[in-house]
């Protein structure tokens, strides 16, 4: 199925396909597959719809998530139904905007070999409801196979500093460069760290309800600056 998923799209074999191809063959609406190498939310690598992307997204923006809680723990974080008084306990602020943004559901799974943290790989539905058991087997087979071609073409990019990762396409990977050079440009701004400097860039996308992409593309082309003082952003 996912060597299907990569002639249909006419280039060879990667983790993105194992995404794609998941999609119809656990039955969930739509997914996102995430390169990480921590436990942060990582960048992503393929949505198969604009749900997805903004699932992923927002993980990235909030800094909580079922993608973090995945990488975190090394395994699947599974939540039937985001209305659920266990869901917003988990994710007080991400299960109402993934819900708000057209998910009833999400099951994200850890992609790890051993000690090695790969990314993750995330399902959504637009209905609530678990995945049976054959489904989530199912899953399981392609978070796995997402992996192996994910770490594979890792080992290629870095022989290749201009490959895509994991069959990224190139409008997410400037996204992540935008997002990576805002936040090193916000170092200079504001005299801190990329860590605390990527903390504030996601604080003023989430204060000020814009995409985490939006905000890095202004601050990228200078139409954004940020000062030291956290009550002045503008």
């Amino acid at each position: 199925m996912v060597a299907a998923q990569a002639a249909r799209r006419g280039g060879p074999v990667s983790a993105a396909d194992a995404c794609a191809a998941a999609v119809p063959a656990v039955g969930v609406t739509g997914a996102w597959l995430s390169a990480a190498s921590g436990e942060d939310a990582g960048h992503v690598i393929r949505v198969t719809d604009a749900v997805a992307e903004q699932l992923a997204e927002l993980q990235l923006t909030l800094g909580e998530g079922p993608s973090l809680e995945a990488s975190a723990s090394g395994g699947p974080a599974l939540a039937s139904d985001l209305g659920s008084t266990d869901a917003v306990g988990r994710w007080p602020v991400f299960a109402p905007a993934a819900a708000r943004a057209g998910a009833a559901a999400v099951f994200v799974f850890p992609l790890r070999v051993g000690a090695i943290q790969a990314g993750v790989l995330g399902l959504y539905r637009a209905r609530p409801g678990p995945l049976t058991d054959l489904q989530l087997g199912d899953a399981l087979i392609f978070a796995d196979t997402a992996t192996l071609l994910l770490l594979d073409s890792q080992d290629h990019a870095a022989g290749n500093p201009k490959g895509a990762v994991g069959g990224q396409p190139a409008g997410l990977a400037l996204h992540r460069a935008e997002i990576d050079q805002a936040t090193g440009m916000l170092t200079e701004q504001l005299g801190t760290s990329i860590a605390d400097a990527f903390v504030r860039l996601r604080a003023y996308a989430y204060a000020h309800d814009l995409r985490l992409n939006d905000v890095a593309r202004d601050i990228v082309a200078r139409r954004l600056r940020m000062r030291p003082d956290r009550d002045s952003d503008a």
